[in-house]
């Protein structure tokens, strides 16, 4: 029969191996939330291949959290790794759209639904950030291009309904999307408005329509 400070020297054991897989796994998740986060960035500066690199590099991150989770699951799952899966599917679903202007899928990116649902909700105000970039470059129609997206995330979101209590926090992020398309719509309509007041006023530049007239001739 063991003693029981051989049973409990075994327990110690095991917490501390325990331990020591949080501690790594935590890092891991953190690891792979910041990957996740630089490659957003990267979209935004137009550095797309750097961007997938850096997805890619977070995508290694996950698979390990993922295998380690089958023999550790009280440890991996949790709010950390929840965040990690939002920002990474985030991240790709982010990238696709710039890219190639289609929506990737839970299972392409292997998340789970509900952080791949959560992750979209957050690209609407990505794309708030992309229409504002476009208005300072004074690309308004791409600007226009971005609303469409956000109302379409929107209203695809709000499609799910009665899905809203299996996915926690959706009801807030999509409060929180409502008012980001709101600022960007006011946004666009007013240099929407600001441009055709600017064309209108160079028409009837006065000094543009002297120069446009032709010179009198002069009699001898």
């Amino acid at each position: 029969m063991s003693s029981l400070e051989t049973v409990l020297q075994e327990v110690k054991i095991e917490l501390m191996a325990k331990n020591q897989v949080r501690e790594e796994t935590h890092e891991s998740m953190r690891k792979a939330t910041s990957l996740s986060k630089q490659a957003i960035l990267l979209i935004h500066q137009k550095r797309f291949g750097d961007a997938q690199e850096m997805v890619a590099s977070a995508r290694e991150k996950i698979v390990n959290l993922q295998t380690q989770a089958k023999q550790y699951p009280e440890i991996i799952y949790g709010g950390m790794l929840s965040a990690a899966f939002q920002e990474y599917s985030e991240a790709n679903i982010f990238l696709v759209l710039v890219k190639e202007g289609r929506f990737v899928t839970p299972s392409e990116i292997n998340v789970p639904s509900v952080d791949y649902v959560l992750g979209l909700a957050d690209v609407i105000g990505e794309y708030r950030r992309l229409a504002l970039d476009n208005l300072r470059e004074g690309e308004v129609a791409k600007g226009e291009k971005c609303l469409e997206v956000m109302d379409q995330i929107f209203i695809q979101l709000l499609a799910l309904d009665e899905a809203y209590m299996l996915v926690p926090g959706l009801r807030h992020k999509s409060d929180t999307a409502r008012r980001i398309i709101e600022s960007t719509r006011g946004d666009i309509t007013l240099e929407v408005r600001r441009k055709s007041l600017e064309d209108q006023l160079k028409r009837f530049d006065p000094i543009k329509q002297v120069a446009k007239r032709k010179p009198r001739k002069v009699k001898q």
